[in-house]
């Protein structure tokens, strides 16, 4: 099978990929007949499985098993390197999963966190959205926070950023990293449709990117209430009344 499917060495993104590959070549060479034989590989293939024990109810679960324990910095260490999860976790036990291409955190019955496997040394592996809950509370972390360093967010969320500082000072800064925690719930390409949306509109603020996260997911167009905004110009308008066209129909001011 090396010499068949692997020479020369494929190159794939990742390992679902590679087992997708292989397995469509041995499907493709169920016809062939190796040297020697009457039979096809296929053919050969019943008469094995009618020999074999069926197979487990549930798959197996190739990966390594290890208990471990957050630190006071919410991350867990597997293989000499430390992995994050969400700081609600802090000082638990958990269960690390080390797969191939991932590893997975559990507490008890519950999945916290997936990380892509590092095979560095010493290595730490952040998820930036496990942090976001404590620095809504101190939020005076937030531009030296580890965790967030180098995450690669569309530029709208920076110009979201400066706008709310600019007009609301500090308390700017907790908007914004409320914006961040609704990527914990939404995917990014509905929160950052809602942030150019609410640049668009000159609605900046957290209540409305919430809100038209929401409109966005539930098909229905937004209706945002001004009043939470001050700093915007207000518009007045008028009922128009027969009165007012018969004087610009008479020529003179209504």
């Amino acid at each position: 099978m090396r010499r068949n499917f692997l020479v020369p060495i494929p190159t794939f993104a990742s390992f679902a990929e590679l087992n997708e590959h292989l397995e469509q070549r041995c499907l493709e060479r169920l016809d062939y007949h190796v040297r020697g034989h009457a039979e096809s590989i296929g053919e050969r293939l019943v008469h094995d499985l009618a020999a074999l024990q069926p197979r487990p109810a549930t798959p197996f679960d190739a990966c390594d098993r290890r208990p471990g324990r957050v630190s006071s910095l919410s991350l867990v260490r597997y293989d000499r390197n430390d992995y994050s999860v969400p700081t609600v976790y802090g000082h638990r036990p958990v269960l690390v999963r080390g797969c191939v291409d991932e590893v997975v955190i559990a507490c008890g019955a519950e999945i916290i966190a997936r990380h892509r496997r590092s095979y560095a040394r010493e290595d730490f592996v952040f998820d930036p959205l496990h942090y976001l809950a404590l620095l809504e509370r101190k939020i005076g972390a937030l531009d030296q926070a580890a965790a967030l360093q180098g995450w690669d967010l569309p530029e709208a969320f920076a110009i979201l950023r400066r706008l709310l500082e600019a007009r609301l000072g500090k308390p700017g800064k907790r908007d914004y990293v409320q914006v961040l925690r609704l990527l914990e719930v939404f995917r990014l390409e509905d929160v950052h449709a809602a942030v150019r949306e609410a640049l668009r509109l000159g609605a900046i603020g957290f209540d409305a990117v919430k809100h038209l996260v929401l409109c966005r997911i539930e098909r229905r167009p937004p209706k945002l209430d001004l009043a939470a905004y001050p700093y915007l110009p207000r518009v007045t308008v008028a009922t128009t009344s027969a009165k007012a066209y018969l004087a610009l129909l008479g020529g003179t001011a209504a």
